[in-house]
């Protein structure tokens, strides 16, 4: 039924039509007229997870006795953490609010905007430019700096484990005693500025680093961020969304290996629902539009609540209308929409 209207919209919506009438839209029954939509809420739930992976260094055994570093690991290790979890609401057409404006002779719209999926945005002018979400680039990898780029032929020719970690362990006291020295002004030979110590400790600190992940071993991580859609007709508590593991990362809802991400929606319209249903019934004259109502959206996941805030959502408002006696001729009328909620964003006349 969608992609049916969204077709009439691309050939009509550029028509300036002199006059309307509003009614419900049904698909081969629109002779001449705009056909336009008013969305319903989704809530878009964004998982950001974190890979890390340990590699241990290939002189972990040693790392205790020449470094005085403990409980360091020789078995490599994976695992996943939640980095964060970002809650969104956008608004996507609903079939069931679908509206034709057709042309009569005594009123007049000038102009109907639409979006490209026929939301409607505008009537009699142009709706303000949308800024374009940019898309999120992914953490840039550091390269890791190979520490045998800083090993001596002495250590590189040493006739065993042990000693390679004996010279290796003394190099890293020889570049963190530099270090002091540049720091206090007592180096033999100090930088002429500031720029120039910049870069020599910046230089100690990659080989210092280099050299004691030979013990220490290192961490690698790599960020990938989930995206989840929820459409709420009604109040939802603890709906499982997906699951998280440790080993596994983000998994689908059904995969029982990780632990629920749980999401609970509650109406927060003080309207009572009777009170808008009966009003839903009355018959509507004129250029529809939502009144959003709010949702408070809570999410949590391993006994930690991650988002707790109220956001619009139009399944939980109501359906509202302009009369047609705005649009006569006597009257210009302008209307900026909300695309996302249907709501009137601005109203003005002259």
């Amino acid at each position: 039924m969608i992609k049916k209207g969204i077709l009439l919209i691309g050939l009509l919506a550029a028509w300036n039509v002199q006059a309307q009438d509003v009614a419900h839209y049904t698909p081969g029954t629109l002779d001449e007229g705009v056909v336009y939509y008013l969305p319903k809420t989704q809530i878009e739930i964004k998982v950001t997870a974190t890979k890390v992976t340990y590699t241990p260094g290939e002189l972990c055994q040693y790392a205790n006795r020449y470094l005085r570093l403990q409980g360091v690991s020789a078995q490599p290790e994976e695992h996943w953490e939640i980095k964060a979890i970002h809650v969104n609401t956008i608004g996507v057409p609903d079939a069931e609010k679908a509206y034709s404006i057709k042309v009569k002779d005594k009123m007049v719209t000038s102009q109907v905007e639409l979006t490209e999926d026929g939301i409607i945005k505008a009537i009699n002018t142009k709706a303000p430019e949308e800024e374009k979400a940019r898309p999120e680039k992914p953490a840039e990898k550091v390269k890791r700096v190979d520490p045998r780029n800083f090993m001596t032929e002495e250590m590189l020719m040493a006739g065993s484990t042990n000693k390679m970690a004996e010279l290796i362990a003394k190099e890293i006291y020889s570049i963190r005693e530099s270090k002091n020295s540049l720091t206090r002004g007592q180096a033999d030979y100090m930088p002429q500025d500031g720029a120039a110590l910049k870069i020599m400790l910046s230089n100690l600190e990659e080989q210092e680093k280099a050299l004691t992940e030979m013990f220490s071993g290192y961490t690698e991580q790599t960020e990938k961020t989930f995206t989840f859609y929820v459409e709420p007709e009604k109040d939802i508590t603890n709906q499982v969304v997906c699951r998280f593991s440790k080993k596994l990362g983000v998994v689908k809802e059904d995969n029982l290996a990780g632990e629920p991400v749980y999401l609970s929606v509650t109406n927060a319209n003080s309207l009572p629902q009777a009170d808008l249903e009966a009003k839903a019934k009355k018959k509507l004259e004129g250029v529809i539009y939502n009144i959003p109502g709010k949702g408070k959206i809570i999410v949590k996941a391993l006994g930690k609540t991650y988002y707790n805030s109220e956001q619009p959502i139009t399944q939980f408002g109501e359906t509202e209308v302009l009369l047609t006696n705005l649009f006569n001729k006597k009257v210009n009328t302008r209307v900026i929409f909300n695309p996302v909620t249907g709501g009137i964003a601005k109203i003005d006349k002259d």
